[in-house]
C-alpha cells in the first residue's frame, strides 16, 4: 500500500499496543474493521449506517468501550497519483470530529483501491450482490488497516498524506 501517514489528530502517535479501528470513511455508511492487540491482525467488525452527529458519537465511542480502542485510522480517498481528492478532505474533517469525540489519536492512510479490491475478494466469494454490499465497506477497512499495519511494521515513513 503506497503512503502511509502515521500523523495525529492529537499531535500523538498511536500507541504500539493495543487495538486500532480502521475506518472506510463515506457519507452514508462507515466500515469499520479492528486490530488485535498486538496489531499484526485487521477483521472486518461493523458496517455503520450514519444516523446524525449525536447517534455517530455514541457509536464510536460505544466502539472504543467495547473494542478497548487505542486509536483509530482514517482511510483517504486520494487520487490514482497520490494528490488528495475532494473526499480526502471530508475524511480528514470526519478524522478530527472522530478524535475530539473519543479523545484518541487519529491517524490517516491511502486507500487507493481498497473498495475495488474488497468488490473483487467478494466477487470471487459468489455472495449475491446485496450480501456483497453488506461487507464491502466493513472489507475495504480491513484492507485499509492492514496496509496501515504492514507498512508501521516495515517503518515506512509518513508521506504526503499527513495534515
Amino acid at each position: 500500500m503506497d503512503g502511509v501517514a502515521v500523523t495525529s489528530a492529537h499531535n500523538s502517535q498511536i500507541p504500539d499496543t493495543g487495538r486500532i479501528a480502521g475506518i472506510d470513511y463515506g457519507t452514508v455508511r462507515i466500515g469499520v474493521a479492528v486490530s488485535d492487540a498486538r496489531q499484526t491482525i485487521a477483521s472486518p467488525a461493523a458496517n455503520y449506517t450514519r444516523r446524525g452527529t449525536k447517534a455517530d458519537a455514541e457509536f464510536f465511542k460505544q466502539l472504543v468501550r467495547d473494542e478497548q480502542i487505542v486509536g483509530f485510522v482514517v482511510g483517504l480517498p486520494v487520487h490514482s497519483g497520490g494528490g488528495e481528492s475532494a473526499k480526502s478532505v471530508e475524511a480528514r474533517a470526519f478524522g478530527r470530529w472522530l478524535g475530539e469525540v473519543t479523545s484518541l489519536p487519529v491517524a490517516y492512510s491511502d486507500e487507493r483501491f481498497t473498495s475495488v479490491e474488497a468488490e473483487q475478494h467478494l466477487l470471487g466469494a459468489q455472495l449475491t450482490k446485496k450480501r456483497r454490499k453488506a461487507r464491502l465497506d466493513m472489507l475495504a477497512a480491513q484492507i485499509m488497516l492492514s496496509g496501515y499495519l504492514e507498512a508501521r511494521d516495515r517503518g515506512a515513513p509518513p508521506t504526503a498524506l499527513e495534515g
